[in-house]
């Protein structure tokens, strides 16, 4: 599971035994094994999670692709309307529009 051989797991319980005790050991070990379930259920939850977040991306695009491929006249009417809100949007049209500071107004 870890890359953890027969031995090493063995060395660790010995390990285990002699710094928790006889004892407290099965608490331990169960209290261990609770958490790694845990751990395997969240990571499981959040992996099919993103697989279904990518699967949705994908199925928009493929959408977004078919409408271009299908109606490429409201393509092509977005791509007009774009360059003059993006003239509004531009300080360059703004600031040609107002006169500059240094000018004096004529009086």
């Amino acid at each position: 599971m870890f890359g953890i051989g027969t031995t090493e797991l063995l060395v660790i319980l010995v390990v285990a035994l002699i710094v928790i005790g006889p004892s407290k050991l099965p608490d331990v070990m169960r209290t261990i094994g609770k958490g790694l379930a845990e751990f395997r259920r969240v990571s499981t939850d959040v992996k099919s999670t993103l697989e279904t977040e990518v699967r949705r991306a994908e199925e928009k695009q493929r959408q977004e692709e078919t409408k271009k491929e299908l109606f490429p006249e409201n393509e092509a009417a977005k791509a007009e309307k774009a360059p003059e809100t993006d003239k509004a949007a531009d300080p360059a049209h703004i600031d040609a529009a107002a006169p500059a500071a240094s000018e004096k107004p004529a009086a």
